[in-house]
């Protein structure tokens, strides 16, 4: 029976909706309409809230028994020969997607077009840079993808480009490549990432119309839900996706099952899908490669399992609401 648990786990997160991990902005033309503060703390939303907060702090009493299962064991010893790639992955597949963002005349995202000649010119800069298996030719190239950010930034707002919040994460690793501060790198990669992820999963509350007319349009199963409920839910799961990269819990786990749901994406939304989520695919392969090793997360502060789960539920109470009125107030 205590087998079963993981994969239940697994399986209960792999059946979640493949629309949650889609960037709404980018499948829809309907005009942003900001739904009233009221109806977005509705009887399901604190429900859902006071489930998910409950479900988090068992699973930090459940997370280190499965830890001890011998297969489990394998598998991360398995996964952890492949570590000492996980730098070249990170620096190439940059590479990589920025080639396919800038072929398709975007960068960072499918709604971001980069028409600027300079822009262009630095982009392409920046891959060949990337490609050089030199550690100051990837410190140049960071610096231009920065400088890039900044530039779309300057454009779109800084609470826009907050979605996409993981690049300057990406950016960190690999200037720190080679350096002192190197052993901070993949922590603070699972961090911009986790982070980012509850941005945009906010952003399905605050703007639901949009949501509803990509489930509609783009005939997105909802299991027998409602579509407005359905939206709720998948906003949480993406959000909880993220909050779990940044307590540390199951995150070789996370990096598979989301990992299969872009896959999923991909087949339902096409090209775009590519084009947007191909430099997370990347990351979540280096999630899968690395696990949390190197990385001592915030639950790791509390000894007891007692505090360990007060610690998570509370904090994911806290999370959420800050997210979400900040979330509401600027973007």
């Amino acid at each position: 029976m205590k087998k079963l648990l993981p994969l239940g786990i697994l399986l209960g997160v792999m059946m979640t909706p493949i629309f949650t991990n889609a960037h709404v902005k980018w499948f829809t033309e309907v005009t942003p309409v900001k739904e009233s503060i009221e109806n977005i703390l509705s009887p399901l939303f604190m429900s859902l809230a006071l489930i998910a907060a409950v479900v988090l702090g068992i699973l930090t009493l459940l997370i280190p028994k499965m830890a001890k299962w011998k297969q489990i064991q394998k598998w991360d010893t398995q996964l952890s020969g492949f570590r000492k790639y996980s730098k070249f992955l990170l620096k190439y597949g940059t590479a990589i997607a920025l080639f396919i963002q800038v072929v398709n005349g975007t960068i960072f995202a499918p709604e971001l077009p980069i028409t600027h000649t300079l822009a262009i010119v630095l982009a392409w800069i920046a891959i060949g840079l990337l490609l050089i298996p030199h550690h100051l030719a990837t410190k140049f190239g960071a610096v231009l993808l920065l400088c890039l950010f900044v530039y779309v930034t300057f454009d779109h707002g800084i609470f826009y480009m907050l979605d996409y919040g993981f690049y300057i994460a990406i950016i960190g690793v690999l200037l720190v490549e080679k350096t002192k501060l190197e052993n901070v790198g993949f922590p603070f990669l699972y961090l911009g990432t986790g982070l980012s992820l509850c941005w945009v999963a906010v952003e399905k509350w605050v703007y639901p119309s949009m949501a509803l007319d990509i489930v509609v349009n783009h005939q997105v199963p909802t299991f027998g839900f409602a579509p407005a409920i359905f939206i709720v839910m998948a906003a949480y799961i993406e959000f909880i996706v993220g909050y779990l990269l940044v307590v540390g819990i199951l995150n070789r786990v996370l990096g598979i099952v989301v990992t299969v749901i872009f896959v999923m994406t991909t087949m339902l939304f096409g090209m775009t899908e590519v084009i947007g989520h191909f430099m997370v695919h990347v990351v979540l392969i280096i999630f899968i490669i690395e696990g949390v090793s190197f990385y001592n997360p915030p639950i790791k502060m509390h000894k007891t399992k007692t505090d360990q789960f007060i610690f998570v539920f509370l904090n994911f109470i806290f999370v959420l609401a800050t997210f979400v009125l900040i979330y509401y107030r600027f973007a």
